[in-house]
C-alpha cells in the first residue's frame, strides 16, 4: 500500500496542516516508508508465539485495592482554622 502525494494532501487537509509540494514529497516518501515497513511486519510468522505486555519478566508490584481515608487525617487538618470531630467546620451558608 502506497499513498499518493494527493491522498497525503488531503490527510494534511484534514489534520489542518498547510503543506507546501516538497513538503508534501517528503513526507508522503516517509509514510509510504512507515506502511512498507508494517506490511513487512505483518508478514512475520508469529503463530505460536504468546503476546508480551512487557519485555522483561520483572512483575510490577501490587497493592491490595482496599478503599481507605489515606491515614492522613492529621496533615490535611493541620492547616484548618477550625475543626470538628476530625472534620472541616465551616460556617452554615444557608439558612
Amino acid at each position: 500500500m502506497a499513498l499518493t502525494d494527493k491522498e497525503v494532501q488531503h490527510i494534511a487537509k484534514l489534520a489542518r496542516i498547510r503543506l507546501d509540494g516538497a513538503e508534501l514529497s517528503h513526507y508522503a516518501k516517509e509514510i509510504n516508508g512507515l506502511l512498507k515497513w508494517i506490511d513487512q511486519l505483518g508478514q512475520v510468522d508469529t503463530t505460536g508465539i504468546a503476546p508480551l505486555s512487557s519485555v522483561s519478566d520483572q512483575l510490577l508490584p501490587w497493592r491490595a485495592d482496599v478503599v481507605n481515608d489515606g491515614n492522613q487525617q492529621e496533615a490535611v487538618l493541620k492547616n484548618a482554622p477550625v475543626q470538628n470531630y476530625g472534620c472541616f467546620a465551616v460556617p452554615k451558608v444557608l439558612e
